[in-house]
């Protein structure tokens, strides 16, 4: 028969299970070569990118020394750019509220540590996940994707700052 204690630590494994799913879902993207991850197939399949084409006509930017606009990739290019920068703060977004929902859960820290720790470990993940990446055939390590990474870590830490803030002026 568990004892209470063997529960406790058994809920708190579970709770750490799930930052540590997610990094291994992270792991397995990372280590998934290009061609496998193509968008644009799907892209020109599923939707008429000739519609929100006027409206990034002449957006340019530089990026890993690549000009990005639409002129230099094509629109369906162009648009899984976006796609897979925005997985980027998505993907450590959600990894920082895991960690964060974790530290909570079975930890008494401090808020503020909690949301420290958790921002720590998401950032050296990321740049975990780059390195892991340059091992990938056809997949490019660059520290602007760990930027993007911290980006949305960094977002989910101010997101639930503000949620706490607001709940405590009630």
């Amino acid at each position: 028969m568990p004892t209470q204690y063997s529960k406790i630590r058994m809920k708190q494994l579970f709770i750490w299970s799930m930052p540590v799913i997610w990094m291994g879902i992270i792991f397995s993207f990372s280590a998934t070569p290009y061609e496998r991850q193509d968008l644009k197939p799907a892209l020109s399949e599923r939707f008429d990118l000739a519609v929100i084409e006027p409206f990034v006509d002449n957006i340019t930017f530089t990026y890993h020394n690549s000009v990005i606009s639409v002129a230099s990739l094509g629109i369906e290019s162009f648009v899984e750019f976006f796609i897979r920068k925005g997985a980027h703060v998505f993907v450590f977004f959600t990894l920082t509220l895991l960690f964060i929902y974790a530290f909570k859960k079975t930890t008494n820290l401090d808020r503020h540590l909690i949301y420290l720790f958790s921002y720590l470990l998401s950032v050296i993940y990321a740049g975990f996940d780059e390195w892991h990446q340059s091992l990938t055939p056809n997949r490019t390590p660059y520290i602007g994707d760990v930027f993007l990474d911290s980006l949305g870590s960094l977002l989910a830490v101010i997101t639930i700052a503000t949620f706490a803030f607001l709940r405590k002026r009630r």
